[in-house]
């Protein structure tokens, strides 16, 4: 198979199962998740030749269920990234045009969808990793409720946010590949035992759709904006009711983000040292310049650039002043969630604040932080959202993005349904 996108970091051609729901049907699988007898990277170079001993709980269950995982994709390294360029092995492009980023940091998913070179594929996501490669490459990215799917296995950036999801052509994959992944596992204790055993009902008649105004703001392109509300206008022809909402708490989220998740790295981080995980250390330094060498030389600069971010946001002195308060922050993020829901059904809005962007054009750090602005605040609130294909601007693909109510991941996917069945009948 001709991979020109650089989508994949490792191939497997091994067949799965004769019998089972996924039989016959090939699933792609993010580099931050375990597979037993498969290398596993994240992306980076310091787990380069790791081989984990286990697979994922949800390795397993696709195993089980008679899929072919044809191989481990490409991702900004350790999840640190909106592009895929992040990536200590070279960046991915977008089957769309090779000259944009399929965005990040399940690029690589996105892209081996996008192209054919999987039917579906899994993702994380931690502020957007599974949304905004699907917007951005044309596909549909789900991002279940945080405690739906296992994280058994799952190579975490920051463990209160991230969670594995389904990225496939159409919303009927992603709830095929859903109902697979999300059985129960004890070893997991943020799960809370809900299976997703759920069809399409393609239908949004007598959903309340609530459109906060703050998704539509400063930096948001006006034609991706009007796509979207295009959109959602085909969600009221199809019997929704939608309704204008405000969410204030939006101008606190991507700081509150940022805090969290570069702290929960910089500790998650500390494990590869040359000792537990990582190229051996030289034996004849002290510990702490050895430690200092293998992660200089092993760690990519934005890795580095968020393990100092997490670290000063905990240090003595400062952990009240940033960290404590992006908690407090979050906490009001989720309770304007949990306002806005006594009242609607859904929100909806643009899955990314523009169409895919060129190859190098965030070079600036803060640019790329920026553009995670619109998928964040259901991480923060750990709420199921989607993003699914509604147009294209200059030829590059728009998403739309749903969210809804904690443990309502199947009032998301049937909207996602009744959208793309209007727009493709």
């Amino acid at each position: 198979m001709d991979d020109r996108f650089n989508a994949y970091l490792l191939r497997s051609d091994v067949p799965g199962r004769r019998s089972g729901p996924l039989a016959g049907r090939t699933v792609a699988i993010k580099d931050n998740i375990s597979t037993a007898g498969m290398e596993t990277t994240c992306g980076s170079r310091i787990l380069k030749g790791y081989v984990p001993p286990y697979d994922a709980h949800v390795v397993s269950l696709l195993r089980d269920a008679g899929a072919t995982i044809n191989g481990k994709t490409n991702m900004d390294e350790f999840g640190r990234g909106t592009t895929t360029e992040n990536s200590g092995f070279g960046p991915t492009l977008n089957p769309v045009d090779t000259t944009r980023v399929p965005g990040g940091s399940s690029g690589g998913s996105a892209a081996a969808v996008a192209a054919g070179l999987a039917e579906m594929a899994l993702g994380t996501d931690t502020g957007g990793s599974i949304r905004c490669p699907a917007a951005f490459c044309g596909i549909v990215g789900f991002k279940p409720t945080y405690g739906r799917v296992s994280r058994y296995g799952l190579v975490a950036y920051a463990n209160s946010l991230e969670t594995i999801g389904p990225m496939g052509r159409t919303v009927g994959d992603i709830s095929a590949l859903l109902r697979v992944i999300s059985r129960p596992d004890p070893r997991d204790s943020t799960m809370q035992g809900l299976p997703y055993e759920h069809d399409p009902v393609p239908s949004v008649r007598g959903r309340t759709i609530g459109v906060p105004a703050e998704f539509f703001g400063e930096g948001v392109d006006p034609r991706v904006a009007a796509k979207v509300r295009d959109s959602i206008e085909t969600l009221a022809a199809c019997g929704a009711k939608v309704v204008p909402v405000s969410m204030p708490t939006m101008k606190f989220a991507l700081a509150a983000y940022y805090i969290t998740c570069t702290s929960e790295a910089s500790s998650n981080l500390a494990r590869y040292d040359g000792v537990r995980f990582g190229p051996g250390a030289e034996v004849q330094r002290s510990w702490h310049d050895a430690f200092t060498a293998v992660r200089a030389e092993h760690f990519g600069e934005e890795v580095r650039r968020r393990i100092l971010l997490g670290t000063f946001a905990l240090s003595a002195g400062y952990y009240g002043r940033y960290y404590g308060k992006a908690q407090t922050a979050r906490a009001q993020v989720a309770a304007d969630f949990e306002r806005l829901f006594r009242s609607v059904d859904l929100l909806a809005g643009p899955t990314m604040p523009t169409v895919a962007f060129r190859l190098g054009e965030l070079a600036d750090p803060l640019s790329m932080y920026l553009a995670d602005i619109l998928t964040v605040p259901a991480n923060l609130a750990g709420v199921p959202a989607i993003s699914v294909p509604c147009g294209s601007v200059d030829g590059l693909p728009v998403g739309l993005q749903l969210m809804g109510r904690p443990f309502d991941d199947e009032t998301v996917i049937d909207a996602a349904a009744a959208f793309e069945a209007e727009v493709t009948a």
